[in-house]
Parts: structure tokens; C-alpha cells; sequence
């Protein structure tokens, strides 16, 4: 059984001119892969271009299915001013629910989400990514906002997602991040 998701080769991508590449990977399922590097040396063009949202100049992106499931973590989620909805709502409408969220996220699932810390909302919706049935997970900049306590947990999070079989790309300029919850890192020069 052929247990790659993802193979990158000789990607060069960027906009208007390349900003990235060339970088080859392959990700597999039950993997987590990091891609570390300083911050513009074009690690969120790389997952732009996976999803078709930055162009491709040379190289190729293979996905081991056309109707894979792919969910994305921006850098910046969107958090509107006044969402009047708790998490366990959030992790709802967002498809999250399909195995119950870690015990460590209990405390935020009835809170609003607008009363939560930057932090909290960005761990929540990490794991509404998680939490998703999609076959791939692009997390870009995971840990954002997040105080010790929840970048504690965000990598308790990361660990357990093993088990689940899908493969997770973790872009981050923190090495210690990656090294930590990463099988194996690529690193993207600036």
C-alpha cells in the first residue's frame, strides 16, 4: 500500500516572482512534517501553493488522491469582534467533532469564543483542524499567540495526532516546535 499523501519535487513558487524553492519533500501518512526556516523565507508560500493559491513556476506537487481532504490552519485565523458562539459550537459548524476533543481543551468548549485569549482561539482552531476528517493538515504557525501553558498543549495535541493516520504539515520558524512534535524536518532557506 502506497502510504505517501504528499510529494513535493523541485518546487519553486511564489506570486508575481518565486520566493520559495527549489524544496522537494514527501509526507506520509501518520507523519508529521515540519518546515522550519526564518520567518519570509517562504514556508506559507509553500502551503499556499499546495492548496492552488500561489503559482507554481517549475516543479510539481502530487497528492496521492485528486478528492483528498485537506484542511488548513491560517496563520491568522479570522475572529470576528463578537462571536456569540462557544467552542464546542465552533468545533461543530467547522466538522471538528468526529472523535471528542482532548480534555485539556474542556475549558473552552463552553466558553464564548469571543471571551477566549488569542491564544485559546488559535488552539481551538487548531484542533478544529485536527478534529476534521481530512486526510492532510497544513498548520501554519500553529502556535501563535499561545502562552506556555497552551503551547504545552498544542504539542500534547500534535503527539496524540499520530495515531490518527493522516499527515500533518507544521510550518513554524520555532525550531524547538517543530523538533518536538515533528518526525522529520525540512528546512527552508531564507
Amino acid at each position: 500500500m502506497n502510504d505517501v499523501l504528499l510529494e513535493v519535487e523541485s518546487l519553486v513558487a511564489g506570486y508575481r516572482e518565486p520566493v520559495v524553492g527549489p524544496l522537494s519533500f514527501t509526507l506520509r501518512r501518520g507523519e508529521i512534517l515540519g518546515l522550519a526556516g526564518p520567518n519570509g523565507s517562504g514556508k506559507s508560500t509553500v502551503l499556499r501553493a499546495i492548496i492552488g493559491s500561489a503559482q507554481v513556476f517549475s516543479g510539481s506537487i502530487r497528492r496521492a488522491a485528486s478528492r483528498m481532504r485537506v484542511e488548513v490552519q491560517a496563520q491568522r485565523p479570522v475572529r470576528l469582534a463578537e462571536m456569540p458562539i462557544t467552542g464546542r459550537e465552533y468545533l461543530r459548524l467547522t466538522g471538528a467533532l468526529r472523535q471528542p476533543p482532548p480534555a485539556k481543551l474542556a475549558e473552552l468548549l463552553d466558553a464564548r469564543l469571543d471571551r477566549l485569549s488569542g491564544g485559546q482561539f488559535q488552539l481551538l482552531h487548531v484542533w478544529a483542524c485536527l478534529g476534521s476528517p481530512a486526510d492532510l493538515v497544513l498548520l501554519d504557525e500553529p502556535d501563535n499567540n499561545m502562552d506556555p501553558k497552551a503551547r504545552g498543549t498544542l504539542i500534547e495535541v500534535l503527539h496524540d495526532s499520530r495515531r490518527d493516520g493522516r499527515g500533518v504539515l507544521v510550518v513554524s520558524h520555532e525550531h524547538d516546535l517543530v523538533e518536538s512534535v515533528c518526525t522529520r524536518v525540512v528546512e527552508v532557506a531564507a
